[in-house]
């Protein structure tokens, strides 16, 4: 395995998770709209639009629009290199595509020069760049496939961002960002497929295996953790953080009430500078399954430990990257609680983010390991051939 595609991959990873973080900055800054048009940036393109007038929450949006180009091109070559030769085809073609929606746009008058400059340059670049593409074989069928479906999915993700703005839904937003988890969790394994450690646990001698029950236990508590960050993406974009605003009662009670008269009681004495909608029924049941899909998570993530000390041992790997995972997840619940604590604290809040995405994707990576590598299947013993006896001497 090639370490420098390796390093790409981790590279990769580690972006995304920042784009992650950015993104978490933006809806906890309220952000999201502060640049009112896409693809350009107040009638800029992207990448021309004044440093100077980087501020206040277009900071923040801004430069996540261009952490997300970053990432898409980290993505583009990644998947490029994982298909290797064939790639310099569909690099040639795309990039003439490109190259015509730029001459196209020269034709019209609404389109600015900047951006078809941008579209121009963009395609020629990739026109000549594919006659130089390494000629190289795929690494192999089925990582090339990931590499596709991650091109794919960084693409969706960048129009999902645009159309989050253009059309105002706060259903794209909470789509734009659970599905950033699953992009992050793509290229973490691509990152751990392509890795040396990988190659040596697949070739070297099978330690206890981890039964089926368990791997599908793992599986589910994986999913868990991503149900439980499309609920917290959903809190935020409805800002339903605050809509219980003590820990660990619930406006005072173990179960808040929400009746009418209840909620008019709650949004008189509610004094935030944010200027927040008033908090609805809606809301307030949002935070509490939140909460007990926090309780949840944390009760499965510890099942996952016990059950894999017991059944494989505390010395295998499964088992200590469990005890890793069960600290994020530690980790996770106290961050929850801190962002209650702090009215919810831009900074408390996207560290939030982070270490929820870091969780599923450390779940997702030994769900991965216990199904591929550590999943009771023999490997093959290497075919020795056979060679018939020697026939004996004539007069022995």
């Amino acid at each position: 395995m090639n370490p420098w595609l390796h390093r790409f991959a981790v590279l990769t990873a580690l972006a995304t998770l920042v784009l992650v973080g950015i993104g978490g900055l933006v809806t906890s800054h309220g952000a999201g709209m502060a640049v009112p048009d896409w693809p350009n940036s107040y009638g800029y393109n992207m990448f021309t639009f004044p440093v100077s007038m980087w501020v206040g929450g277009i900071l923040y949006e801004h430069s996540h629009r261009l952490a997300g180009s970053v990432v898409g091109f980290l993505t583009l070559v990644l998947a490029l290199w994982l298909n290797g030769r064939p790639a310099a085809k569909w690099l040639r073609w795309g990039s003439v595509v490109v190259l015509a929606l730029g001459l196209a746009a020269s034709t019209s008058a609404k389109v600015k020069l900047d951006n078809v400059l941008f579209l121009v340059g963009t395609g020629g670049a990739g026109f000549a760049i594919s006659f130089f593409w390494p000629q190289i074989e795929p690494i192999s069928q089925r990582l090339a496939r990931f590499g596709l479906l991650a091109l794919v999915l960084v693409i969706v993700q960048g129009v999902l961002g645009g159309l989050r703005v253009t059309a105002l839904a706060d259903w794209l937003g909470i789509f734009h960002g659970t599905l950033a988890q699953c992009f992050l969790v793509l290229v973490c394994a691509i990152a751990l497929v392509t890795s040396g450690w990988w190659a040596r646990l697949k070739a070297g001698p099978q330690p206890v295996p981890v039964p089926a029950k368990l791997r599908n236990f793992l599986l589910v508590t994986t999913l868990l953790i991503l149900g439980q960050l499309a609920l917290g993406a959903s809190m935020r974009h409805q800002h339903a953080g605050l809509a219980v605003p003590d820990f660990p009662l619930a406006h005072g009670k173990v179960w808040p009430v929400a009746d009418a008269a209840s909620l008019e009681a709650y949004n008189a004495a509610r004094n935030d500078h944010r200027e927040f909608k008033p908090i609805t029924a809606g809301q307030i049941h949002l935070h509490m399954a939140h909460r007990v899909g926090a309780l949840i998570v944390f009760g499965h993530v510890l099942g996952c430990l016990l059950k894999l000390r017991r059944t494989v041992g505390g010395a295998h790997p499964l088992a200590r990257g469990a005890a890793g995972w069960f600290a994020l997840i530690c980790l996770q619940f106290g961050l929850g609680v801190w962002t209650v604590w702090s009215n919810k604290a831009a900074d408390i809040a996207t560290l939030h983010v982070i270490v929820g995405a870091a969780s599923l994707v450390t779940g997702a990576l030994l769900t991965l390991l216990a199904a591929t590598v550590w999943n009771g299947h023999s490997r093959a013993a290497p075919v020795v051939q056979e060679h018939p006896p020697l026939a004996p001497a004539a007069g022995l």
